[in-house]
C-alpha cells in the first residue's frame, strides 16, 4: 500500500472526501488479497521488539484495566554511554501480556517498511504529521476507556480481531486530551452519548475516526495487533506564528499601544482597531499562504530510503555574479540563497529546500543556468 487510495480500497477516495473526510467515520472491510492485514504480522512484530535498544518507557508503554504499568514494573535500568535509563525487560513485559495487560508501541511510522510505506502519501493527502502506533491487546481486556484523538485515525487491524464502540457524539476540534481521572471518566461518559454502532475489525479491515470521535475498543480474540496511523494537520494558530515575523515589518505594529486608563480606553480602541485591520489584510496577503504552503509541506517527509554502500553522484554549481533571473513564487526562494553560496550540490539543493516541491527546484536551478548566473563544474 503506498496511497489513501490503497488504504481506503475498494472505497472510492472520492466519496471518503466527500462524506467522511472530518465528517464521520468509515469501516472498509477487507477486500481480495492480503495487502493491508500484511501490514504487520506477529512475527515480524516480535522483531522488532526485539530491538531492545530502540525501545523505552515512552516509546513502548504497557496498559492494564485502563491504566498505564508504571515503567518500573516492566523496564530494568540499563547504562547507555554512562548514563542511566529504563528499557522495556521482554520478560516482565511478557508476564505482564500473559495478564492481559496490552503494549503500545509509540513512534513505529519508521521502523517498518510496509508501515513507512504509507507514511508519506498520508502525509501529503492532508498537509499534516504522521505518526504510527503498534496495539497489541488480548481477548477480555479492555487497554483504553472511552476517549477521542485529536487528529484523524486510520486503524488497520493485522492479526486477530477487535470490536470498536463507536458513540453518536463528538468532541469540538479538540487539539489534545485530558489526562485520566474519575471525574474525566464521568464527564466522558455524559458526554458520548449512546452507541452508534459496533465495529467488528477483522484482518485487513480499516477504520476511519474523524478527530473528536467517542470511541472504545475490546480485543474480542484471544490476541489482537493493529496499527493506528495518526494524522494531524495545522490548525489556524499556525496562521499567528506565520504573522509573528510579519508584524514585525510593519511600524505601526511596533508601535506602544495607548494607556487604557486615558480617555476612557478610546485611543486603545481605535489603535486596536487599525491593527485588526493591518492583520486581516496580512493574513489575506500571498506571504502568509507561501509562509503556510511551506510549514505543511515541512510536515511530509522525504529523502527515501538508505541505500549505502551506492552513492549518489553529484552536480555541483556555482553562482557566477550574473544577478539570478526571477522565476517567481518559491524558485526566487532557492535562488536567493544560491547566489549567497560560494558552491552547491543540485542534490544538496534539494534535500535543504525539502518544504519546496523537488521540480520547482530543478527549475530554478535550470532557468539561474540559461539567464548565465549558475554554472555547472566539471
Amino acid at each position: 500500500m503506498r496511497s489513501l487510495t490503497d488504504l481506503l480500497h475498494p472505497f472510492s477516495l472520492e466519496a471518503f472526501h466527500a462524506d467522511h473526510d472530518d465528517r464521520a467515520p468509515l469501516h472498509v472491510p477487507a477486500d481480495a488479497g492480503r495487502a493491508k492485514a500484511e501490514l504487520l504480522s506477529w512475527a515480524r512484530f516480535n522483531q522488532l521488539l526485539d530491538q531492545r535498544s530502540i525501545w523505552t518507557a515512552q516509546t513502548l508503554k504497557v496498559v492494564f484495566g485502563g491504566n498505564p504499568v508504571p515503567p518500573h514494573q516492566y523496564c530494568s535500568e540499563v547504562r547507555v554511554r554512562g548514563v542511566r535509563a529504563l528499557r522495556p525487560d521482554p520478560a516482565k513485559v511478557q508476564i505482564l501480556a500473559a495478564q492481559g495487560a496490552s503494549l503500545i508501541a509509540d513512534d513505529a511510522q519508521f521502523l517498518h517498511g510496509p508501515i513507512r510505506a504509507l507514511v508519506e502519501p498520508l502525509s501529503g493527502a492532508f498537509a499534516g504529521a504522521v505518526d504510527a502506533n503498534i496495539y497489541c491487546s488480548f481477548g477480555g481486556v479492555q487497554a483504553f476507556g472511552t476517549h477521542y484523538d485529536a487528529h484523524h485515525v486510520f486503524a488497520v487491524q493485522t492479526e486477530g480481531e477487535k470490536v470498536w464502540r463507536l458513540y453518536e457524539n463528538r468532541a469540538e476540534a479538540p487539539e489534545s486530551f485530558p489526562a485520566d481521572s474519575p471525574d474525566l471518566r464521568r464527564r466522558i461518559a455524559d458526554a458520548r452519548g449512546p452507541v452508534m454502532r459496533e465495529v467488528t475489525m477483522r484482518p485487513g479491515d480499516v477504520l476511519y475516526l474523524p478527530r473528536g470521535w467517542y470511541h472504545d475498543a475490546l480485543a474480542s480474540s484471544e490476541a489482537s495487533l493493529h496499527v493506528t496511523f495518526s494524522v494531524t494537520p495545522l490548525t489556524g494558530r499556525a496562521v499567528l506564528r506565520s504573522l509573528d515575523d510579519l508584524i514585525g515589518a510593519d511600524p505601526a505594529c511596533r508601535a506602544w499601544l495607548p494607556p487604557a486608563g486615558r480617555d476612557g480606553g478610546e485611543a486603545l480602541k481605535a489603535h486596536l482597531a487599525d491593527l485588526a485591520e493591518r492583520l486581516a489584510a496580512l493574513v489575506k496577503g500571498e506571504a502568509v499562504a507561501a509562509d503556510l504552503a511551506k510549514a505543511q509541506a515541512r510536515l511530509v517527509p522525504r529523502g527515501g530510503d538508505y541505500a549505502l554502500p551506492v552513492r549518489p553522484t553529484l552536480t555541483f554549481l556555482e553562482p557566477t555574479g550574473v544577478p539570478m533571473p526571477r522565476v517567481g513564487g518559491a524558485g526566487d526562494e532557492v535562488l536567493a540563497w544560491a547566489a549567497t553560496q560560494r558552491r552547491m550540490a543540485l542534490e544538496d539543493m534539494l534535500a535543504q529546500f525539502d518544504f519546496i516541491a523537488p521540480e520547482t527546484v530543478t527549475a530554478a536551478v535550470e532557468a539561474a543556468e540559461r539567464a548565465g548566473a549558475l554554472r555547472r563544474l566539471a
